[in-house]
């Protein structure tokens, strides 16, 4: 069922009010994203929101017992399973992919970890990235007093500054750089009245099969911006218990040597892990492996078909962190891996 080729999934979330269903329906229009599958959630013992997607068919699934990351995180894994049933019995047609907008108060993690930890979806779905609405009106103010707003910028893969016909530059400039410190390695475009290429949003996961390929632009964004951080404190920074750096490791690192320091951090400190990438050079393999974790949870790693262009054969992994300081995590790298990290070798004579 879906072994060879499982079906890839798109996370849209965002805060309250911050465009995710114009976004929507703008997307759905083009023949890009034709034979998508729409799960709607929202907040609240009466749906609404599904009423506002044009597109409302036998595609479009309302899930409606509440908020999709806590009360109905089953419901979410027996409608991903139910669209397989319906599609192989002919009850709906067949489909391509899947977008599930959230409400604008989930927490995204658990989402992920449904889509993961069920044995049915998990073979038959991929993550194919996750995408975050921002307001660009309201957005600075959203991600400095809302919790659940900083968490959802700081898992994306791709952020969508919305409504940015409506603030000045000054505003906009303002929030660029709160969403750089929350997620330094996420591509943020702008948008107005939902206009965005179908394009931006296919194959923003870490590994993607049928491209065969890494996105690995961000992680060096993310590197550099931590170091300059690392020199100079921001008196204006948004929620600054989020933050993000890089590690790398000077020498091919043993497989199992890693996973047990990746088990050892998702199972003790795993709710400060928002997310976690990164390109393996594997002790004795010439191809380099790709990590994906998310809290307590660590994804089935991925082989890639070749080494990034313009990349070094280095180990390389970024984290995405919430109350976890960077020694924490460089400690047990460094308890658990032989392999030094580059930031702890001797200087050449």
């Amino acid at each position: 069922m879906n072994a060879g080729h499982p079906i890839p999934v798109l996370l849209l979330t965002g805060f309250l009010g911050s465009g995710k269903t114009t976004l929507l329906n703008a997307l759905l229009r083009s023949p890009d994203l034709v034979d998508t599958a729409v799960l709607v959630n929202e907040f609240g013992t009466v749906g609404l929101d599904h009423l506002l997607v044009e597109r409302l068919d036998e595609h479009t699934v309302l899930l409606d017992a509440g908020c999709l990351c806590c009360t109905i995180r089953d419901d979410l894994a027996q409608t991903l399973r139910a669209l397989l049933a319906r599609r192989a019995s002919g009850k709906i047609p067949a489909f391509r992919r899947v977008i599930i907008e959230t409400t604008g108060l989930a927490d995204p993690a658990p989402i992920l970890h449904t889509l993961i930890l069920d044995p049915v979806g998990g073979a038959a779905y991929r993550l194919d990235g996750v995408v975050t609405t921002v307001d660009a009106i309201h957005g600075l103010g959203q991600l400095a007093r809302q919790p659940e707003s900083a968490k959802q910028a700081a898992v994306a893969d791709l952020i969508v500054i919305t409504k940015t016909d409506l603030a000045d530059s000054a505003g906009l400039a303002q929030l660029e750089e709160a969403l750089a410190c929350l997620n330094p390695g996420a591509p943020r475009l702008p948008s107005a009245n939902g206009s965005l290429a179908a394009s931006a949003v296919l194959g923003l996961g870490l590994y993607d099969p049928e491209r065969r390929s890494a996105d690995v632009r961000g992680w060096l964004r993310a590197e550099a911006l931590s170091e300059r951080r690392a020199h100079r404190h921001d008196p204006n920074r948004h929620d600054a218990a989020i933050h993000s750096f890089c590690l790398e490791f000077a020498a091919p690192i043993d497989w199992f040597e890693l996973a047990d320091a990746l088990e050892m951090l998702t199972s003790v400190a795993g709710d400060g892990l928002l997310r976690v990438k990164g390109v393996i050079d594997v002790a004795g393999e010439d191809l380099p492996r790709v990590i994906h974790a998310v809290q307590h949870i660590v994804y089935p790693w991925a082989q890639m078909a070749s080494w990034p262009r313009q990349w070094d054969r280095r180990s390389r992994i970024v984290f995405i962190v919430r109350e976890l300081e960077r020694d924490y995590v460089e400690s047990a790298f460094r308890h658990f891996v032989a392999v030094p990290l580059v930031r702890d070798q001797a200087p050449l004579a």
